[in-house]
């Protein structure tokens, strides 16, 4: 009876040091215990006129050509692992830049901008990619007289 005990104790150990070893090969992946992956969150995507800092000024969705640029913010809570995304400029439907950033856990951040001229009146977007592509959000506005 008392081998059978001491192998049922020897079981339950062997079983508890292998859970170990997975959770902490794991967490050196990056990857919480419980198995599935904390998913990237965009909070925030706002184009405005200028930035202060990390702070946006005067986001809106009507912009003049007087400017001599406009910026795209995106904030993003949580950031589960270093990454890029991009932030790609279209005026009218063509591509007028794609800008690459790095994002940083736990949370990130981050901008692009882009000259204007009088010459790029008219309709734009920025659309906001993960690095397979895949739209996170897209941000509409115009550039007028």
């Amino acid at each position: 009876m008392r081998q059978f005990w001491l192998l049922i104790l020897a079981v339950i150990f062997w079983v508890m040091a292998v859970s170990t070893a997975d959770v902490r090969a794991q967490e050196k992946k990056g990857v919480p215990p419980n198995g599935s992956e904390e998913k990237l969150s965009l909070v925030e995507a706002i184009v405005c006129e200028d930035m202060k800092g990390s702070t946006p000024v005067n986001g809106a969705i009507v912009f003049s050509s007087d400017l001599e640029k406009i910026y795209c913010l995106t904030s993003f809570d949580p950031v589960p692992r270093e990454m890029d995304i991009y932030h790609e400029w279209y005026r009218r439907d063509e591509l007028k830049a794609k800008v690459r950033l790095t994002l940083k856990p736990p949370r990130w951040s981050t901008f692009s901008s882009m000259r204007i001229r009088r010459s790029d009146r008219g309709p734009w977007r920025v659309t906001i990619t993960d690095q397979e592509g895949k739209v996170l959000r897209t941000v509409r506005f115009s550039i007028t007289e």
